[in-house]
């Protein structure tokens, strides 16, 4: 029926920010201002205007955001 791919699991895996907030007034999970207002967001990474952006001025890619979560 269903194959195993093999991926192993880590543990509880951190959730990924999005590159830029939906504007719901709920705030959902993965929203990047809830997720800097808690301390979640990953280091190096700050929110302006509502988008995801780098501190250090860089493109904001989402494998580079996996490595660093």
């Amino acid at each position: 029926m269903g194959k195993d791919k093999g991926k192993k699991s880590k543990g509880k895996q951190r959730k990924l920010p999005k590159t830029k907030c939906c504007v719901s007034k709920s705030r959902c999970g993965r929203c990047p201002i809830r997720m800097l207002k808690e301390g979640t967001l990953p280091e190096g990474y700050t929110v302006k205007k509502r988008v995801l952006v780098r501190a250090d001025g860089k493109k904001v890619s989402k494998k580079a955001l996996q490595k660093a979560a």
